[in-house]
């Protein structure tokens, strides 16, 4: 039996907080959200030597968040009796927008930021507005509030809003 099997219980706890734990940036969205936790290992539960190890991956290289991500499982890991907590930061496979849950994207979208859609490779036209579901929209800016975003503008109501780029 692998440890896998034989920590089930806490591997699965483990998961359930990634989904307490919300991204600094967009904090309507969870780790679990966002699609950044690509593995829990417990190795020794709590209740003997207390080792795990998460694999992370960041949504682009060089995300300022991620140190931030890795403290806050780290903290929150040892507040629940795991005195050793590794995390390893993957960058293959990369990261991708398909990843996000589908509640993430729903979240994004009732925040106000246009949600990732696989046909809009690069922002432009017909993104559909957050506020008033307008599809009448335009390009301001490759670039919005952090890389990973771009700044569009609703030609219908006017307001600009962020959309979250498909990589």
């Amino acid at each position: 039996m692998t440890t896998t099997h034989l920590f089930e219980a806490e591997e699965k706890a483990c998961w359930a907080l990634m989904d307490e734990l919300h991204d600094p940036e967009i904090p309507v969205l969870s780790l679990l959200d966002l699609g950044i936790v690509r593995a829990i290992e417990v190795i020794s539960p709590p209740n003997q030597e207390g080792k795990i190890k998460v694999t992370i991956t960041a949504t682009y290289t060089g995300c300022p968040a991620m140190d931030w991500i890795a403290n806050a499982i780290r903290i929150e890991l040892q507040t629940k009796g795991y005195r050793t907590v590794e995390i390893e930061t993957s960058i293959r496979p990369a990261w991708t927008t398909e990843w996000m849950s589908e509640k993430g994207k729903e979240k994004l979208k009732a925040y106000g930021i246009a949600p990732p859609e696989k046909r809009f490779q690069i922002p432009g036209d017909g993104i559909g507005c957050p506020q008033c579901g307008s599809n009448d929209t335009k390009l301001v800016s490759e670039f919005g509030s952090t890389a990973c975003k771009a700044l569009v503008q609703c030609n219908q109501c006017g307001e600009p809003f962020d959309y979250f780029k498909c990589h």
